[in-house]
């Protein structure tokens, strides 16, 4: 059987990739990791091989940070209706913590002569908010107990009906042993806290050093200088039995996370649900 030949490839018609495409849209991230290893190195060649790109990258990142256009180079920044009022916005986020909303500042600037739209307000909100959680981000560090020394209680106020009654239940945590007692109970009354925090010690076979809870008022009256107010009974409580009642902050749930997750659990083991698993364990 004949060979067939195969008609050459005309190379002049495939049109040419552009070459070192997009070797110039490299974020100030990658930029700053590729000037870092040319400054470790000294060589085009082996800052490229530790930033994973191309020499040539390597050295015109290096030619522009030489001539002073490592910037945003030809980008010009346009001016905006928004640009005078910034300071302001920024002063209503601290203000909330970054809470304010975004119709409501628009309402604000407009009092104070903005033209602009409501969506444009909305934009510099969100980056002030984002600048703001920035500069204010929570660190969480694992707390390290000690035996004895700490307990937690909370309440769950989803407890099961009983005679067309409501229960609630009483959910108490032992930080050092995770040992936990969930108590039902009729009402929070004060006395009912006392009584349940005497059940929870005998169950725990000793009284902690602190019980920590939120702020209600059978525990705390008031605030003053954004310090918590003792209840008079609950002083007489700690001092009968050798323990400091504290309290949390306000709407940080997040200083109390062992009595919150003891709550979750009495609420998915104690509380009747429409499904029961129970035939479908072995055991």
């Amino acid at each position: 059987m004949p060979r067939r030949e195969l008609p050459l490839l005309d190379l002049r018609v495939i049109p040419r990739r552009a070459a070192k495409q997009g070797s110039h849209m490299k974020s100030r991230e990658e930029a700053m990791q590729i000037l870092e290893a040319f400054d470790l190195t000294r060589s085009y060649r082996a800052a490229a091989r530790l930033a994973g790109c191309a020499p040539l990258t390597v050295r015109r990142l290096a030619q522009k940070r030489a001539e002073g256009r490592l910037g945003d180079g030809n980008r010009r920044s346009v001016p905006s209706k928004i640009d005078p009022y910034r300071p302001k916005i920024e002063e209503w986020v601290r203000q909330t913590r970054g809470n304010v909303r975004a119709d409501v500042c628009h309402r604000k600037l407009s009092a104070m002569g903005f033209a602009g739209s409501e969506r444009t307000v909305r934009r510099a909100v969100a980056r002030a908010k984002d600048a703001y959680r920035r500069g204010n981000r929570r660190v969480f560090r694992p707390w390290i107990a000690e035996p004895g020394m700490s307990a937690q209680w909370d309440w769950a106020d989803a407890g099961p009906i009983i005679g067309a009654r409501r229960v609630y239940l009483f959910c108490a945590w032992l930080a050092w042993s995770r040992f936990r007692v969930v108590i039902p109970v009729r009402n929070r009354r004060q006395e009912t806290v006392i009584a349940c925090l005497d059940r929870a010690m005998r169950a725990f076979g000793g009284a902690p050093t602190y019980w920590l809870t939120d702020n209600e008022r059978t525990i705390t009256t008031g605030h003053v200088a954004n310090l918590p107010v003792r209840h008079p009974l609950m002083v007489s409580f700690g001092a009968w039995y050798g323990v400091t009642v504290a309290t949390c902050e306000r709407a940080d749930p997040q200083t109390e996370g062992g009595s919150e997750a003891t709550v979750r659990i009495a609420k998915g083991d104690l509380v009747p649900t429409d499904a029961n698993l129970l035939p479908e364990y072995g055991s």
